[in-house]
């Protein structure tokens, strides 16, 4: 099933959820009186019809054809489920596990998605007609709402050619056939895409942080130790930004709250010195993951990328095959500056996946489309929220239907 077909299918779980008005003797009865004391006539009626059809409807110049309506088989009824498909314990708890992620995305993408939704609307009411005014100012829209340029112009020229073989003329149906070509653009981009973590099954994992100041690095660092120690891994944090004042501090605050040790040396001191000491120590005392902090910025990128080669060498002297992650942190509020940290790191080292914090508050959550889209960098992790627990691994299911299903109208 692609992400599309999931997403309706989220979309229409949640309408079949809702509570249905239930009727009374009151009820009907005022219902009933209501229609004895005035009832429409006929002409009346049509003529409403018509005025609703004719305001949902966007001309469109060329038409053709309507494919024929399929008619699906129905869904097994609740009581058809047999005792024998109850899920065990252990199965019901990791279901129960995916719904609080699952609404961790939903309420972290709803800045996005409502402003995703009102920048629709308004594109929609300004337009009668789908014709290459409609088609600029949706590339206009798509761009402003950060899902970068070339995504903007790839999904524009889908739609000229699916909304005239569709013949679509409501604007409930033009809204979904742009959703469906961003999610299919989105999905088809991430085949190859691998989000998960490289986590050494046998050994020490060394996972190197990289990014600008203020971006939410450290912290994201923190959260992740808290992730693994409480998943029964041994875990050291390395304080390698010597260069900003305060960034050891914190990490070693961050350690305190996780549980985690911080290995770090003096202020000003060398960063690479740092980073020997923690691999030397998380060798001797069998740890399975290392996190690495690294300074934020330098003089310049020269400067950045010999710092960096520098912890890197040292690393693999000890593990030739370390570091396993180079992940460089972006804060999602700052939109398209994201994109350029992204692509100014991915020239200065090897960065292997991304870390997008502050997802929850921000209306930019459409980055992570051009992220995937143009620049080919996993994300890896996302920041859901401000809470110790709200560093989650990224999944893109979750992230396309918690972005797009509150956008699915309903068709007549």
């Amino acid at each position: 099933m692609g992400f599309f077909d999931k997403i309706k299918k989220a979309f229409m779980n949640e309408k079949e959820t809702k509570p249905a008005e239930i009727e009374t003797d009151e009820t009907l009865e005022e219902t009933a009186a209501d229609s004895e004391v005035s009832a429409p006539e006929e002409t009346e009626i049509d003529s409403l019809q018509e005025q609703v059809e004719a305001e949902s409807e966007i001309e469109v110049d060329s038409v053709i054809e309507p494919e024929l309506e399929v008619e699906l088989e129905p869904e097994p009824a609740a009581n058809d489920v047999l005792p024998e498909e109850v899920p065990e314990p252990e199965v019901a708890e990791e279901i129960q596990e995916e719904i609080i992620v699952q609404e961790k995305y939903e309420k972290g993408l709803e800045k996005t998605r409502k402003t995703f939704g009102e920048r629709l609307n308004e594109l929609f009411a300004n337009f009668r007609s789908v014709d290459e005014d409609f088609f600029e100012e949706l590339e206009e829209t798509l761009i402003g709402a950060d899902v970068g340029f070339d995504t903007a112009i790839k999904i524009t020229e889908q739609l000229r050619q699916e909304v005239k073989l569709r013949n679509a003329k409501k604007t409930a149906v033009i809204q979904n056939i742009i959703i469906e070509k961003m999610v299919d653009l989105y999905e088809a981009e991430g085949v190859e895409e691998n989000n998960a973590l490289n986590i050494q099954t046998d050994g020490l994992t060394v996972m190197l942080f990289v990014g600008v100041n203020g971006v939410g690095k450290t912290t994201s660092i923190g959260k992740l130790a808290h992730e693994f120690k409480q998943d029964g891994k041994k875990v050291l944090m390395a304080a390698a930004d010597t260069f900003r004042a305060g960034a050891i501090d914190q990490l070693v605050v961050w350690g305190e709250r996780a549980g985690v040790e911080v290995v770090r040396g003096n202020a000003g001191g060398d960063p690479a010195a740092v980073v020997f000491d923690a691999v030397e120590r998380a060798k001797a005392e069998n740890a399975d993951i290392l996190l690495v902090d690294t300074a934020g910025r330098l003089q310049n990128k020269v400067n950045l990328m010999k710092e960096l080669e520098k912890i890197k060498r040292v690393i693999q002297r000890e593990l030739p095959d370390a570091p396993h992650e180079v992940l460089l942190v972006v804060d999602a509020t700052t939109g398209q500056n994201a994109m350029s940290q992204a692509k100014q790191f991915k020239e200065t080292t090897d960065v292997t996946g991304l870390v997008l914090t502050k997802l929850d508050g921000t209306a930019k959550g459409g980055i992570v489309l051009a992220i995937r889209n143009e620049l080919h960098l996993p994300v890896k992790l996302v920041g859901l929220g401000e809470g110790i627990n709200d560093l989650e691994p990224f999944d893109a299911n979750d992230f396309a239907v918690g972005l797009f299903k509150g956008l699915l109208k309903e068709e007549d």
